[in-house]
């Protein structure tokens, strides 16, 4: 602790150079707690898929319809113990930019399929047997203070109702929650009976089956035989594990992890180059005043610890000040990206980071200044 004003004073001996280098850290970790909050939701979401269940799609297109009869042929591939269907409902709130992850499900089947998501028997007795009953996860009731009872209009972006309208109109019967899927937790499900009857376009269909299987080890298996069912005939499919599926459906974005570590890559090496030259700056400016405390005694260690200290002070305070304004960012988007908030991993890896940066950047210099002789820091003065 006696040594601490001195790296304070070290730290502030240009105050304008302090605070620019300070800023532009700063700014690094806000940019990079942002993209590595988003990727690592999405990556999480990957992790959390179940191996007990395939996803049948259109071999063609995620978005190309499957006839609803395909359902019992799947049921009778060996292997397979469930099955069910959805599909993209493409709902919004008022707003096209406030989304809604909604489907239209067969609600029995699918919550049988899912038993993470935590449903009364009571609601979904409810929901089964009211036409135009819905169900929402706990995070989109929060979002739009939601309750049972409150009757929704929901415009689609997608379907339009025999009557020429977009708008859905639903009644809330109940609030599930997903700890194992944040996304499930923003989301909305309804009847696809309902939603059947009244749409005007190929009826009758759906975007993807789910099954589950007995043995995950067999799951390759099962997926050539169901896609083998189909085989030359118009509805061919590729039946995917549940995390090939996850992947291929945020792929439709871009290789969101490759875009994140290109952008990140580019801007801490810039900022390698940017806080290097501060910190070899302003240990050239201060020799003489290190060959000084060299002759009062403080050895060539010392000398490195104090520059390692102010380093480390400057960036692990520069990226606690940018992180924690990612994490207050990220609340605000966290609805957008389906994800409960910003994982934790991503904060130690933030500070990792940061330490990592001190480090590399202040050996050269430090190591500089352990090398130097007396009489010769003493000679620049």
């Amino acid at each position: 602790m006696k040594y601490l004003p001195l790296i304070w004073a070290g730290l502030w001996r240009k105050r304008t150079r302090t605070v620019f280098t300070l800023l532009s850290v700063m700014t690094a970790f806000l940019l990079f707690g942002m993209l590595q909050g988003v990727n690592s939701a999405f990556t999480q979401s990957v992790r959390s898929a179940n191996i007990n269940r395939l996803y049948v799609a259109s071999k063609f297109s995620m978005i190309e319809p499957l006839p609803l009869a395909m359902l019992q042929r799947i049921e009778q591939v060996p292997g397979v113990t469930g099955a069910t269907y959805g599909v993209w409902f493409g709902g919004y709130y008022r707003e096209r930019k406030n989304f809604l992850l909604s489907y239209p499900v067969d609600v029995r089947r699918y919550f049988d399929m899912f038993p993470e998501m935590q449903i009364s028997k009571e609601t979904l007795e409810t929901l089964a047997t009211t036409r135009t009953g819905a169900v929402i996860g706990v995070e989109l009731a929060k979002k739009y203070d939601w309750k049972v009872g409150d009757e929704i209009t929901i415009p689609s972006g997608i379907w339009t109702k025999a009557d020429g309208s977009r708008e859905w109109t639903f009644d809330i019967v109940g609030i599930f929650n997903d700890t194992g899927d944040s996304s499930r937790s923003n989301s909305l499900f309804f009847n696809y009976a309902y939603f059947d009857e009244a749409r005007t376009i190929t009826p009758g269909t759906v975007a993807w089956f789910i099954v589950r299987i007995a043995d995950p080890a067999q799951s390759v298996k099962i997926a050539e035989a169901i896609d083998a069912t189909f085989a030359n005939s118009p509805q061919e499919t590729q039946t995917q594990n549940e995390k090939e599926y996850a992947q291929a459906y945020f792929k439709q974005f871009g290789d969101i992890n490759l875009i994140v570590s290109a952008i990140i890559g580019a801007v801490f090496f810039a900022l390698l180059f940017l806080t290097g030259n501060a910190m070899m700056q302003s240990v050239r400016e201060r020799i003489p005043e290190i060959a000084i405390m060299k002759t009062l005694g403080l050895s060539d260690l010392g000398v490195v610890g104090l520059l390692t200290a102010e380093a480390l002070i400057l960036c692990l305070g520069a990226a606690a000040i940018g992180m924690t304004l990612a994490y207050f960012m990220f609340g605000l988007i966290k609805s957008m990206v389906y994800a409960a908030g910003m994982p934790g991993d991503v904060i130690l890896m933030g500070f990792g980071c940061a330490t990592i940066l001190a480090i590399v950047t202040i050996l050269p210099p430090a190591w500089r200044a352990k090398q130097l002789s007396i009489v010769d820091g003493l000679r620049k003065r």
